[in-house]
């Protein structure tokens, strides 16, 4: 599960997938540090998505274990 940056609080899947869908990114709940989504290295799992309806499903089940955070803004779209 992604942890803070800044104070390693681990963030429950719920908070994780309200933040991916912020573009301004959320406050650690617990040391209040701006996170944003950081997705380096993960790039060939978003092409998953495209290639069925199957993987689609897996990679949003997975998506929290895979996120990880940051304190800087790096947009995905």
């Amino acid at each position: 599960m992604a942890c803070c940056n800044h104070c390693d609080y681990k963030w429950k899947a719920k908070s994780i997938w309200l933040l991916s869908l912020s573009k301004k990114g959320k406050e650690c709940p617990n040391c209040k540090t701006k996170q944003f989504i950081s997705l380096k290295g993960k790039e060939p799992l978003i092409g998953l998505g495209y290639l069925s309806g199957i993987a689609a499903i897996l990679f949003i089940v997975f998506f929290p274990f895979l996120a990880k955070l940051s304190d800087k803004d790096e947009t995905m779209w």
